[in-house]
């Protein structure tokens, strides 16, 4: 009573515009960069992984999802450090600066030079990229997991008891700030990404997309110091989780040290804690058990949940983003989620509800949350469909006891394969698709009569084969732009077959000189129509081109061109890779279902864990719920790593059966569960205990 009376005193006399504390301004602020923050450089951190520091799907999503389990622990540790010690204002500070030094050395990591990066746009020193990168997301971590459960309440602490219908409106506000920060990032940072930046245009600028999120979040530091002077600041109280924690270990150690006697039975295993602690106390704990082992079954639904961050963002990777007047790029994909949430929250709670309600239905919480399950199980069907989809136009790669090679003849004469099969090859034509081997040698003939040569063939390789105009020199290569970024980029270069030398260029890039019967490099273009125009001397001629996501092209220049309007009938092409034709716009579904199963299960669950938790342990079961998300996360990580599944849609149907699964259970689970009302059960304690103390005063009386 003191202390509410102390806070009484202290923000009545603060500034207020519009019957609103003028601090809560600053919070709100403060929320909305951080957000930003956050979710934009998780929008595009799967892609930096795969495509800037080179790892493959299942170590990208690895790391990823270990990061985001890391941010659904540290929760706990800020909510003890900040009721126990520091406070909620220094804990927020002092973790802000953390959070902030955590994404500068994300951008960092990002950055490359002309000394640190190969002809592809690789970074050669690996080394510096990961370490940073790694340091940079703990530190995140530590950040923006140490100062979500303080913020909210700190703002919750700026109003006073007369402000009841203020403090409503301020945390409606403040979760619109949550959605309005991760829309807007999630749209902008994929945008800043897809620049072109550093020394070699190829490379995407992720620097900058992790340096905008930086930025926001020294502008939320900042800001939030700005309002220093404002904020009313409560002293830490003690914590609740660790006076739980005492309390629920010496029950154990009681127990287990009576646990050989006959007389040693209770009604309930806590009640061995009524040695130390009080009865409220354990009533209180014995009913945040009761919704913690409600809790058992629920990171499953968060392990199907999070991936839309990680694998359905790869997924996209594979697909065409082409919309019209519109591209999207596969991480631009995820403002799909929180566009829906701001859509169908209303939906649900202002027709859908009522209409089930209407319709005689008990559509409790826990029958919700169920259905939630059901829905995310059906996203993972629908993205496993797409992936089916997707998986017939994807080329298919070499297994560890193959090889495939592709053939390129510029020799002017008859190229013939002889191994199992008879295959031939004009001049300038290539291979339309990879050829696949088990044996470790081949023999390619050209001309007549026809000179032999042996090639060797590299496993788990894809490789090309090119004889030039000396019929003895033969040369193979890896076919390196292949390790580029697949859906970002179209790869074209030309063969020259003309007896004199071409120039080649476009309004973004020059080929530069390519002489008689040579090829140039590979140069990447944007998606989208391309004109290339071919000069030898005084001659020139032009001829365009429509390249998809991810396609690549040989195209041959032939001895007989004529320069000319239609020069362009004359060059041929070679479809190296065949563009992206699965359309982004069949993830839509999986991202409706996921979504709604979203609404249905995690807004509900929180309202559910608020109703039925004791007036002081609001904050333990939030605890509880972040922790399933945690380990939801280290489920994937399980799965990605251990189960090691060939294909990707299997996956996805393991992890929808998975959920289904662990639905039936949690379905018996609720059907069991007699909900409570923790007012009502507290109450009763604390009139007996009145009672109790009442009779020992009139006992001392008599």
């Amino acid at each position: 009573t003191t202390r509410i009376q102390g806070k009484e005193r202290r923000t009545k006399g603060r500034k207020e515009v519009c019957g609103y504390p003028l601090s809560i301004f600053f919070i709100v602020v403060n929320e909305f960069c951080e957000r930003f923050s956050y979710y934009g450089m998780r929008a595009v951190l799967v892609l930096y992984f795969k495509y800037f520091l080179r790892w493959d799907d299942d170590l990208a999503t690895s790391i990823y999802h270990t990061f985001v389990a890391f941010c659904y622990l540290t929760p706990i540790l800020g909510a003890i450090v900040a009721d126990s010690w520091l406070g909620k204002f220094k804990t927020i500070i002092y973790l802000s600066i953390v959070y902030a030094i955590g994404q500068v050395a994300m951008a960092v990591s990002a950055i490359h030079d002309i000394t640190d990066t190969d002809r592809d746009g690789t970074p050669d020193n690996m080394t510096f990229h990961v370490v940073m990168s790694m340091v940079g997301l703990f530190l995140i971590a530590l950040g923006t997991g140490g100062i979500k459960p303080c913020v909210a309440a700190f703002g919750g602490d700026q109003f006073g008891d007369h402000q009841e219908r203020q403090r409503r409106t301020f945390f409606s506000v403040f979760y619109l700030c949550i959605n309005g920060g991760s829309l807007l990032s999630t749209i902008i940072t994929p945008i800043l990404r897809a620049q072109e930046c550093g020394i070699y245009s190829q490379q995407k600028c992720y620097s900058l997309a992790f340096g905008v999120p930086a930025a926001l979040m020294l502008v939320a530091l900042v800001v939030f110091i700005v309002g220093s002077g404002m904020y009313y600041k409560a002293e830490p109280q003690g914590n609740i989780m660790l006076d739980v924690c005492k309390c629920i270990w010496f029950a154990i150690k009681n127990r287990n040290r009576h646990r050989r006697k006959q007389y040693s039975k209770k009604e309930h295993w806590m009640d061995w804690a009524e040695e130390k602690y009080d009865k409220l106390l354990i009533a209180q704990i014995k009913m945040v058990l009761k919704v913690l082992f409600l809790y058992i079954p629920l990171p499953m639904f968060w392990t199907l949940f999070d991936q839309k961050g990680s694998r359905w963002t790869l997924q996209a990777t594979n697909m065409d983003g082409n919309f019209g007047a519109l591209i999207i790029q596969p991480d631009q994909m995820q403002t799909v989620n929180p566009i829906l949430i701001l859509t169908l929250v209303p939906i649900m709670d202002n027709l859908i509800y009522p209409l089930i309600q209407k319709c005689g239905l008990n559509f409790t919480p826990l029958r919700r949350m169920t259905v939630g399950m059901l829905l995310a199980a059906i996203a993972f069907v629908c993205a496993a469909l797409v992936q089916i989809q997707i998986d017939t136009t994807l080329p298919t790669f070499p297994s560890a006891s193959q090889s495939q090679m592709k053939l390129l003849n510029m020799a002017l004469l008859m190229l013939t394969l002889f191994l199992h099969r008879f295959k031939s090859f004009l001049d300038l034509q290539a291979s339309n698709e990879f050829l696949t081997f088990n044996e470790e040698t081949i023999n390619v003939s050209i001309g007549n009569p026809p000179v032999t040569k042996l090639i060797t063939l590299a496993k788990e390789k894809l490789s090309e084969v090119l004889y030039s105009i000396c019929r003895v020199n033969v040369e193979m290569k890896e076919y390196m732009f292949q390790l580029s970024d697949h859906y970002f980029f179209v790869h074209v270069r030309f063969v020259n077959g003309m007896k004199k030398t071409v120039n080649i260029s476009t309004p973004a890039a020059n080929f530069g000189l390519i002489s008689s019967l040579s090829y140039s490099n590979y140069s990447l273009f944007k998606n989208g129509k391309t004109v290339f125009t071919i000069q030898s001397g005084s001659q020139a001629c032009d001829f365009s081109r429509d390249f998809g996501f991810g396609s690549s092209y040989t195209f041959f220049i032939p001895s007989t061109l004529v320069f000319g309007e239609s020069c362009h009938q004359s060059i041929t092409a070679a479809e190296d890779i065949k563009p992206n034709s699965v359309h982004m716009a069949l993830q839509i579904p999986q991202y409706f279902f996921i979504t709604a199963g979203e609404v249905m299960f995690s807004v509900t669950g929180l309202e559910f864990s608020y109703s039925q938790a004791p007036s002081n342990m609001k904050a333990v079961l939030q605890a509880g719920w972040l922790f399933t998300v945690a380990i939801g996360n280290f489920i994937v990580l399980i799965v990605a790593e251990l189960a090691k599944i060939p294909k990707q849609w299997a996956e996805y149907l393991l992890f929808a059966c998975l959920l289904l699964a662990v639905c039936v259970i949690f379905s018996f689970m609720a059907y069991f569960y007699t909900y409570i009302d923790p007012m009502e059960i507290e109450a009763q304690f604390k009139k007996k205990d009145d009672e109790d103390e009442k009779d020992l005063k009139n006992k001392k009386r008599s």
